[in-house]
């Protein structure tokens, strides 16, 4: 029988590359060139092929004009993520496309880049290895670089998910309060001693340290604005590493300058891989390129993930087992 067409949107790990040649008639991107941008080459590429299935990642331009130029050959969207904000869902819907992604193999990942950027921030770690790299440090000194210790901070979480709660068991280890704040309150299992805010306002006001972990929906755009940054203790720190659209960019540069933040730490940046040139100048950010799940076992895990979904739809015609 004749292997299913699959389009590979970039260049995977060596493993999901060598599985998906095997399993399917794949035309991979082995040199990881960007025409995944383009939502006209996607289209073109698919149809060249009588594409069945797509196997993606964030940053792709799956919107509602590319999926409906894809040829009526596609079943399933297999996206290599979480999220699945590059992908108009109710187009794919609308046209019986199926989508699908990766949950729960990346949350440790994630939240490691979210603690270490934590750390760096507050230990002004960035600025540190900048020091050392340009031959500027001349020994130790009392007062040299002195940032705050995160032992009895309270540690705000916006969103305890999945990768919220690894984020909250890694600041326990580092004795820190945790506290949270979503849209209902978890079970007491999932909470493990968390302290819930139902009110933005008295959960801005209690931490010391905040760490993003929410979707970025339409809802969500621009969370982090004047308003709640001003909410904040003077001399907090922020971290992201959920979705670049949900900060506000100029507001959070603003607050740095001041003094109302004290530090920041970002992996995720609004319309990435652009970022706001505000930041460059600024000593007290840590930016990471987009690093939560940059790790050899979650990154083949994310794509044996992704090609599950695939092998359940398009090789034996069932739903696939991560269903978005």
């Amino acid at each position: 029988m004749a292997k299913p067409p699959l389009l590979v949107t970039r260049h995977f790990p060596e493993a999901i590359e060598a599985r998906a040649a095997r399993d399917y008639a794949a035309a991979l991107n082995p040199t990881d060139e960007l025409w995944s941008g383009d939502a006209a080459e996607i289209i073109r590429r698919a149809t060249a092929i009588s594409a069945q299935g797509i196997l993606c990642a964030a940053g792709d331009r799956l919107d509602a004009a590319c999926i409906a130029g894809l040829p009526p050959s596609v079943k399933l969207l297999s996206t290599f993520s979480v999220g699945t904000d590059h992908i108009d869902l109710e187009a794919a819907r609308a046209r019986g496309i199926q989508v699908a992604n990766t949950p729960d193999v990346l949350s440790f990942a994630t939240a490691e880049i979210a603690f270490t950027l934590l750390l760096m921030a507050a230990r002004r770690a960035g600025e540190a290895e900048r020091m050392v790299r340009a031959g500027q440090w001349r020994g130790w000194s009392p007062t040299q670089l002195i940032g705050v210790t995160l032992e009895g901070k309270k540690l705000g979480i916006l969103g305890l998910g999945r990768i919220g709660r690894e984020m909250a068991g890694m600041a326990r280890g580092f004795r820190m309060e945790v506290h949270y704040h979503g849209r209902r309150r978890l079970p007491p299992e999932l909470e493990q001693g968390a302290i819930w805010h139902d009110s933005e306002d008295s959960f801005l006001a209690a931490i010391d340290a905040l760490s993003m972990h929410i979707p970025g929906d339409a809802g969500n755009r621009h969370w982090l604005n004047a308003a709640r940054l001003a909410r904040l203790k003077p001399g907090a720190i922020v971290v992201n590493t959920g979705r670049g659209s949900t900060v506000e960019d100029a507001a959070l540069i603003a607050a740095l300058r001041s003094g109302q933040v004290r530090a920041a730490g970002l992996d995720v940046y609004d319309g990435e891989p652009m970022i706001n040139p505000g930041y460059f100048a600024l000593e007290n950010v840590v930016m990471l390129p987009h690093l939560g799940s940059a790790a050899a076992e979650t990154r083949d895990a994310m794509g044996h993930r992704a090609l599950d979904n695939l092998d359940a739809v398009l090789l034996r015609g069932e739903a696939p087992p991560f269903p978005v």
